[in-house]
């Protein structure tokens, strides 16, 4: 990892446009100049950049699906042992994943292609990311976040009404928060709360989801640039698919999951000489020996039910490709 500090923040320096992929562990990041990252095989896809125009050819077949999840029983095992460990003092916040074998007629690179989403990663025959959750963004000497935290199914009665309602996920929600403001005083200063709490619509291919976001953001020196690797390996792993306090949370999951992460939960970005933008690797089908595997989690506290859980990971297998 200090290789990849050492190199941004020389990018940095230097105005040097790059994009920058590092995994959960952060055990192997990936850095390349922004015009170099495509011969990597790493291609981007923002509301405001990519380096994939004219790369893709458009998909007409229609869209297949289909999930095999982990069975109730083995998210059980895990949950129990986050529920110990918070009822411990371990942990108050917890984000629990776990991988969900799909099949879809569709290749990697062809979901790439055809999802719409806010930020999109494919990393060639490795793994396809369609991101709604920015990680920070940084603008004009400032930094600003944008935490996720509460989901529900858009096509329920009064969903918004029930998401702002629930009091587990009011509780979730401000605790990223809090968690959040604490990192990014890490780094900046005069950090301010400036949108709070908001529902986002996420279009699937099963139709919409309702997820509440915040906003915040601080001050940072002047010279940030040439710091910007520092400044990113401060604030990993991002706080809202890890959890609080951060140390301990990621040991408990590494207890939960029973397995390593990868690029899953970790972020990607650019730098283009003045600005940075960033996303949380999450909504993510990677490529294995044994097929597909679509990752998914949600936040674990005090208060939350267990078969809530369970359907919250199933809820969040999909994929934003709006027409079958």
């Amino acid at each position: 990892m200090q290789d990849f500090i050492d190199k941004a923040n020389q990018y940095g320096r230097a105005k040097r446009p790059f994009f920058f992929l590092i995994d959960f562990e952060q055990e192997k990041p990936l850095i390349f100049p922004l015009e170099e990252a495509h011969t990597s095989g790493l291609f981007f896809e923002f509301f405001c950049k990519s380096n994939a125009e004219k790369t893709f050819e458009k998909v007409a077949k229609s869209f297949e699906f289909s999930a095999n999840p982990i069975t109730f029983a083995e998210y059980q095992a895990g949950f129990e042992l986050v529920k110990k460990e918070i009822q411990a003092g371990n942990s108050y916040l917890l984000n629990l994943s776990y991988p969900t074998a799909i099949e879809t007629n569709y290749s990697l690179a062809e979901i790439f292609a055809s999802s719409k989403a806010k930020y999109k990663c494919y990393l060639q025959d490795q793994f396809v990311c369609f991101s709604p959750e920015c990680f920070v963004r940084i603008e004009q000497n400032r930094i600003f976040s944008y935490p996720m935290k509460g989901t529900i199914n858009a096509s329920e009665e009064n969903a918004e009404q029930k998401l702002m309602a629930s009091e587990k996920e009011f509780t979730e929600h401000n605790t990223i928060v809090d968690l959040i403001r604490n990192d990014l005083a890490l780094v900046a200063k005069n950090i301010e709360v400036t949108k709070y709490r908001y529902a986002e619509k996420v279009h699937t291919h099963r139709g919409a989801i309702l997820q509440t976001s915040s906003e915040i953001c601080g001050e940072l020196a002047e010279n940030w640039q040439e710091n910007i690797g520092s400044i990113l390996a401060a604030l990993l792993p991002a706080g809202s698919i890890s959890g609080a306090p951060k140390e301990k949370t990621v040991s408990i999951i590494q207890q939960a999951e029973r397995g390593k992460r990868g690029y899953y939960t970790g972020i990607f970005g650019y730098f283009d000489g003045k600005s940075l933008e960033s996303a949380v690797a999450i909504r993510y089908i990677e490529q294995t020996a044994n097929g597909l595997l679509f990752r998914s989690g949600g936040g674990i506290t005090s208060q939350s039910v267990l078969e809530d859980e369970y359907n919250e990971i199933l809820e969040k297998v999909y994929v934003p490709i709006s027409t079958l």
